[in-house]
């Protein structure tokens, strides 16, 4: 998507778009997983479908361009792309909303520390010491959780170490490739789909989802689900390529606690007040994460993507995702 400037309206637009795209697929996929019982791997089966037809859609519009590469070079993307929106989703369809949210914000943390790990670069103690709150908010909300379970916090985890390896490689073959996110996506969904397909008669048979009490609405909430996933992806994209990187962050947090607000009164979720504590911890440590590194003036390859994953906050480049 070309990095122009539209006027104030437009972007304003935008904002408010992504904005309720993103609390309305959180709060879809939760309705779908609680009141209907439609499996995961199905149901992010089919959102990679539906992604990949208005990826080319978007091709058509001349949105993006395809950049041709070899297969080979994009399935380590595909699995890895598959496993964390499956995780996430799978973490969101076992755990409250506000959980399932603030979850996700261990990412952070943990592409720290892959990249301290595996690639032993050095960051700053005041980087390192805005992890405190978000770790600290994120243990404190799983701990007070009412309806804390075991199997959710072990999706929750796998979702976030597969995340945070995602993001990392997407980094990598973003650079390599010299492809945007668009690009890369329109070869992920795709193969990421097929991956699915092979997997879901073995893990999902057929008869589940043939099982389930179709009716209109039922349909209805599974087409709304996918099509809003896409068009989440696509405000994302325009807003990150036509606003400052500390707009789409603010954006974040105001979508962050929405969303939580939303599991609340939608699903009536308990909420104790140390988890509220937990949450404002969290989106404090974030946010000075957030101001510390926009502050750097040289970044490498992976701290952009990792700049980008902080803006983002729930992205799967799917949700984000997922």
């Amino acid at each position: 998507m070309e990095n122009t400037r539209d006027g104030p309206l437009v972007t304003l637009f935008f904002l408010v778009f992504n904005a309720i795209t993103s609390i309305a697929i959180v709060l879809l996929n939760k309705w779908v997983y609680k009141y209907v019982g439609f499996p995961n791997l199905t149901l992010t089966f089919l959102h990679f479908v539906v992604t990949f037809v208005g990826l080319i859609l978007c091709q058509k519009c001349n949105v993006f361009k395809v950049k041709n590469v070899p297969l080979k070079d994009m399935l380590p993307l595909a699995f890895s792309f598959c496993g964390f929106v499956v995780f996430t989703n799978l973490s969101l369809q076992n755990n409250t909303v506000g959980t399932y949210q603030v979850a996700k914000l261990m990412t952070t943390p943990c592409i720290i520390v892959i990249q301290i790990f595996f690639y032993n670069k050095e960051f700053p103690l005041r980087v390192k010491l805005t992890l405190i709150p978000i770790t600290l908010g994120v243990f404190m909300n799983f701990y007070y959780d009412i309806k804390f379970n075991v199997l959710g916090t072990i999706f929750a985890a796998l979702g976030v170490v597969v995340t945070s390896l995602y993001q990392v490689l997407v980094s990598q073959k973003q650079h390599e490739l010299q492809m945007n996110a668009m690009q890369l996506l329109y070869y992920q969904a795709p193969l990421s789909a097929v991956i699915l397909l092979v997997l879901i008669p073995f893990l999902e048979p057929v008869s589940i989802t043939a099982t389930l009490p179709w009716s209109f609405a039922t349909f209805g909430l599974v087409v709304a689900s996918c099509v809003t996933a896409f068009f989440v992806n696509l405000s994302i994209y325009w807003i990150i390529g036509n606003t400052s990187p500390l707009t789409y962050n603010m954006v974040g947090h105001i979508k962050f606690c929405l969303t939580v607000l939303g599991g609340v009164l939608l699903f009536e979720e308990p909420f104790h007040v140390n988890q509220g504590i937990g949450i404002i911890l969290t989106v404090f440590g974030v946010t000075a994460y957030a101001h510390v590194k926009l502050k750097k003036p040289q970044i490498d390859v992976l701290d952009v993507e990792e700049q980008v994953i902080l803006e983002e906050e729930e992205k799967p480049i799917y949700e984000k995702n997922t």
